[in-house]
């Protein structure tokens, strides 16, 4: 059951449309800390809590989206972040995009001692495939889930 709670940008239909994906959903929010709560919601609806890649999909959002209200200008007045979820190459593909800053570019921090900046390592250790693009309306990171090998870690 798709949900759509914002038109697709045109690239992210374009993109399901090419590859044959099936676009699910997508939200936009205020780029506002007390809406990452409603990003991992919005995600876990969208793709079903039956879904083997359900647990993995909602927390890698929730720290991706953290880091565009943290770390991007989506956190100024009017700031929004896009979220748009696809099913795609037997897996799922999640695409967060904010409004970008001058200064700041998705890092894994490899420090596992540093008292925060594990967010991406977190997406870098539990996605299958993750990336970004940043371009001048703003950044997007997304990551991919093989349904398969989010089945297999769920076993564990």
């Amino acid at each position: 059951m798709a949900i759509m709670a914002a038109a697709a940008s045109d690239a992210t239909a374009d993109l399901a449309m090419m590859t044959g994906a099936s676009f699910l959903a997508s939200l936009t929010i205020p780029g506002r800390a007390e809406h990452v709560s409603e990003a991992r919601a919005f995600v876990g609806k969208a793709i079903g809590a039956d879904n083997p890649a359900a647990d993995v999909a909602v927390l890698l959002t929730s720290e991706i989206v953290t880091n565009a209200v943290v770390h991007s200008y989506s956190r100024r007045a009017g700031g929004t972040v896009l979220l748009a979820v696809t099913e795609i190459s037997g897996g799922l593909r999640v695409d967060v995009t904010d409004d970008g800053s001058d200064f700041s570019t998705p890092v894994v921090k490899g420090d596992v001692y540093a008292s925060d900046g594990h967010g991406l390592y977190l997406v870098q250790c539990l996605a299958d495939q993750w990336g970004y693009v940043r371009d001048e309306t703003g950044t997007t990171v997304w990551f991919w889930l093989s349904a398969v090998a989010s089945s297999l870690a769920r076993q564990r």
